[in-house]
């Protein structure tokens, strides 16, 4: 069974930082572009930046310069690091490749950021 699980979320103050991991299990995402997407409360689910086999990142206007995007290609894993995070990054945070299957989305983590 193919899966990603999310996990990395919390609750942190504006200006924090937090790490989020996403693990690929039941195929090699290896030759894949892999992205991290978020839903806030009442509105989709949006793209958020993504990272393509070879390395190659792209974000959106809203978190280029907090946000990185990485990738380990050898533990299947995704990673993306949060910093000066600020209220309107509160979501729940998920990872699938880019663009999206449909049938590879996980349960998400939450990441609340307090005023």
């Amino acid at each position: 069974q193919v899966q990603m699980v999310e996990s990395g979320g919390g609750l942190v103050q504006a200006g924090g930082s937090l790490r989020l991991s996403c693990a690929a299990s039941g195929s090699d995402f290896r030759f894949n572009a892999m992205g991290w997407y978020r839903q806030a409360p009442g509105k989709q689910r949006d793209l958020v930046a993504h990272i393509t086999p070879g390395g190659s990142t792209n974000y959106v206007d809203s978190v280029k310069g907090r946000f990185t995007i990485s990738r380990d290609k050898a533990k299947n894993t995704v990673y993306l690091q949060m910093n000066s995070l600020k209220p309107e990054d509160t979501a729940v945070y998920y990872c699938n490749t880019f663009p999206a299957f449909g049938g590879l989305w996980g349960q998400g983590t939450q990441v609340t950021v307090s005023s």
